[in-house]
């Protein structure tokens, strides 16, 4: 391969790699097709090809066979036999040590996203509270969680993004155990619902104090409701972190 072609590949490479880092693309996202990439950056599809080799050397991308080229986990997620999730299944009272690293990333996730959303992002915030909505609410942890996401990858901070994005299953487990034990309680239930309202409304309408005010309060008081039911000796449901179904009541 030229000196030429080598120079164009490693420029497209260094284009996509600062999407990556700074957060336009995301992780798990699916890269541009070869043909959509060499249309794009106004190159052949063998130079495109050389990029994203390139990429996938640095460990940005990976490839998966008959599906395309995604962008790579920047921090990797704990493994299933890790100390951590051991630690977690031992000892469920570290969900609330969960829930203050929620409160505190995600309310300041919800802050940058009302002040950084495009219209893409609110096109898929919205998409997945509405979908949220018209879920069962006592088994929709996941799309619950997703709502959470969307407004993480709102933020377009990469660092925070990827932080959250390797900590999705230890997330989702506060969720889950959020779902197991509140929803099915109508007074709770309504009170998160019009909390995921006042949080979704702050992000659309660019109020980043609202927003960060909201995420924070709602991601609390799913703490301060699960140790009101513990103090009123209700039996609380606790998700193992390596469980996977979300039909659990």
């Amino acid at each position: 391969m030229s000196v030429n072609v080598t120079s164009i590949a490693r420029e497209i490479c260094d284009r996509i790699e600062r999407q990556i880092i700074e957060g336009s693309l995301l992780p798990d996202e699916q890269i541009p097709s070869e043909r959509q990439l060499a249309a794009r950056f106004g190159a052949s599809r063998a130079v495109v090809r050389e990029a994203l080799r390139e990429l996938q050397g640095r460990g940005l991308i990976e490839t998966r066979h008959g599906r395309g080229s995604f962008v790579s986990q920047m921090v990797p997620e704990p493994e299933e036999d890790s100390r951590l999730l051991r630690l977690i299944a031992g000892y469920p009272s570290t969900l609330y040590d969960l829930l203050e690293v929620r409160e505190q990333l995600e309310g300041q996730a919800a802050c940058l996203a009302a002040e950084r959303a495009n219209q893409r992002d609110r096109y898929f915030i919205t998409k997945a509270f509405e979908q949220m909505n018209a879920a069962d609410p006592r088994s929709n942890a996941r799309l619950d969680h997703a709502f959470h996401l969307a407004i993480v990858e709102a933020s377009h901070n990469p660092v925070l993004v990827h932080v959250l994005s390797s900590l999705k299953n230890l997330m989702l487990m506060t969720v889950r155990a959020s779902v197991a034990n509140l929803n099915p309680r109508e007074a709770f239930r309504q009170q998160i619902a019009r909390q995921h309202q006042r949080i979704y409304r702050a992000v659309l309408a660019g109020q980043a104090k609202a927003a960060k005010r909201a995420a924070m309060a709602h991601v609390r008081f799913v703490g301060e409701s699960i140790r009101q039911l513990e103090a009123e000796g209700h039996k609380v449901i606790w998700i193992n972190p390596q469980q996977t179904p979300d039909h659990h009541t």
